[in-house]
Parts: C-alpha cells; structure tokens; sequence
C-alpha cells in the first residue's frame, strides 16, 4: 500500500523543508489538498523543482472547469474531484493523462460512483474534510468492503485517521493508497511514523468484527450440504472458500482451495467418493469477532501454517464472517 503524505499538514517547517524530509524517506506520493483555490498549482511548480515524488491533488469546488485548463499546464500523476460540493458535471479533460478519481466522504453512498465509473479510483473520505487529526470513521470499512466487490479492477484510496492499526487494516481490506496528515508529521519524526505505518504489530482500537466479511457476504454452506453443491458455493462465491455451519448457525469447518486440494488428493491415492466429510476442516483455526488486531496478529504469529482465512465467531461458536489475508499478501509484494 502506498502512503501519500499530506504536505500541509506540517505545520513545523516550510514546503522546502517538509518535501526534503519526504524525499529523503522515500514516501510514495505527495498529497496536495486544494480547496477552491487555482494558486495550489504555484506549489506544485514548486514541488516539481525539488522532488521527483508524484503529486496526488485533490480538490474540493463546486466548479471543476475551472482548473481544468491549469490541469492540462502543470499536469500531475492523481486528480481527484470531490464529489458533494460540485454544481457542474465533471467532464475531464481528454488530455489529461494522469489517474482520475472522485472523493466521498462517509456520508456519501458508495452508488454515487457509478456515474463516475470511468474514473480509476476513488478516495474514501473517512474523516470530515479538512480537519486535521479526526479519528477514522469505522462505517468506512464497509463501504470499502463494498466497493471492492461491486468495482474489483478500480483501486480505493483512504483519507483521515489513519494510523498504524488503521494502515493494517486497510492493507489487509486491498487499498492501495492511504493519506496520512498529521499522523506523519506529529510523531517524533517522519521515518518513526513511517514505520509505523508499514509495520506489522500495532495497538488496538478496532475489533475483528469491524473489519471482517460479515456472514451474509460469505460463501456458506450447510453441514448436511452434498459436496457438488460445496464446490459450487465456492466457485460461484468467488473467494476460494466455503464456511460450513449447521442449522444453529455454529461454525462447523470450512472448506477452501487448500482443503480440495488435499482431499482430491487423498481420493487419488484410495480410490474412494469424495464426500463432504472429506472437503471439510471440521477444526479450523478461528478468531473471535471481538479480539482486537493485537489478538489477531498473535494469533497469526502462533500458527504453524500460512493463515490465507480465518474464520470469526463469537463466544458461542456462532459463525460470524471471516478474515480473508488475500489482499494483504498481495500488498506486501
């Protein structure tokens, strides 16, 4: 996942000072925030005289031809418009070649994309625009969710309240971008909040249960199901698995691509049917929907394999969701 630092967060030092600390940190992209006001393009002359870092401008008008003339004359590599405030179509310029997205903020459905499905990406507004330092807004972990179901091959980007446990979990939820503000620049320096936001252990605010695919988006199957119809939940589901759970709703094992693979396997060598009794991990490795990210990742940490999905109950042994570690393995790529 890339970081894009918000460069007028930094309240400490002048723009030539913060890009110098930036650069010599290697961070991936320079976010530039812009409200209303066609002078953000003098900064990003500047910027361009003394970094080669990619700008990521993102702008809040409710007019956006206005800009599209200075877009085309001082071209960056991210335009987002936000959405809410327009009061004119948002017809981009042919010419320009960068990647386009829009903003939303938490309030906004994630259906207002739709007329804008053209664009490459969107930016998740997870805290008011404009204010510093707001905590993340947890509704946009769904919204997230959704958004990568309903639009698989756009990327998501993420701004306000991302900290380290905050950056975990985008990470593992498929973002691609996230824009850190004040986090970056109010730590004891940019490398130690830097690292912080790539690393691995982190404190706690959030519970599996806020990040997780909940139940009724999961492949599912019964306990009495055939193994026909098992591998059909999964091939129609998409996500290279099936939860199985009985008429009580308790978790009763899972069946993914791993566990076919074994089971075809075993069926090879014997020569026996392959039943469902043979497909299903009926002691799965679980995580309670209201362990923190902490108690995840000891978990993870304890385990003697490679966690691909964890399922989540709660103290009942009541499926839940799951916890799917795809998008986080391709992100460490």
């Amino acid at each position: 996942m890339k970081i894009s630092a918000s460069i007028y967060s930094d309240v400490r030092n002048d723009l030539s000072a913060t890009i110098a600390d930036l650069d010599a940190h290697q961070v991936d992209l320079l976010h530039v925030d812009c409200n209303d006001n066609l002078s953000v393009f003098d900064d990003i002359i500047t910027l361009r005289k003394i970094t080669n870092i990619p700008v990521d401008l993102h702008i809040i008008t409710p007019t956006p031809s206005k800009f599209y003339a200075r877009l085309l004359e001082v071209p960056v590599e991210y335009i987002t418009f936000q959405l809410e405030p327009l009061q004119e179509p948002l017809n981009w310029p042919p010419a320009f070649k960068g990647s386009k997205g829009v903003a939303i903020t938490t309030d906004t459905s994630i259906d207002a994309f739709e007329a804008h499905k053209t664009c490459d990406f969107i930016l998740i507004m997870a805290t008011v625009p404009g204010q510093s330092g707001g905590t993340f807004n947890k509704d946009n972990f769904r919204k997230i969710r959704t958004f990568r179901k309903r639009y698989p091959n756009k990327s998501i980007h993420v701004d306000g309240g991302v900290n380290g446990e905050v950056s975990f979990i985008l990470r593992n939820m498929g973002v691609s971008t996230a824009v850190s503000g004040s986090y970056l620049f109010k730590g004891p320096s940019i490398g130690h909040a830097l690292m912080n936001l790539t690393a691995r252990s982190h404190n706690s605010t959030y519970c599996v249960e806020d990040f997780m695919i909940p139940l009724e988006e999961c492949p599912v199957a019964s306990i009495d199901s055939a193994s026909t119809e098992i591998l059909e939940i999964i091939e129609n589901g998409k996500l290279g698995f099936c939860l199985i759970k009985n008429r009580e709703s308790q978790l009763k094992g899972i069946v993914s691509s791993a566990d076919i693979r074994k089971a075809l396997l075993r069926q090879l060598k014997s020569n026996t049917p392959l039943t469902p009794e043979s497909l299903i991990n009926q002691q799965p490795l679980t995580v309670q929907a209201t362990d923190s990210v902490v108690e995840l990742l000891k978990l993870l940490k304890r385990a003697s394999f490679p966690v691909m999905y964890l399922p989540v109950v709660d103290r009942n042994q009541q499926a839940m969701g799951i916890v799917n570690f795809v998008n986080l393995i391709k992100g460490e790529l």
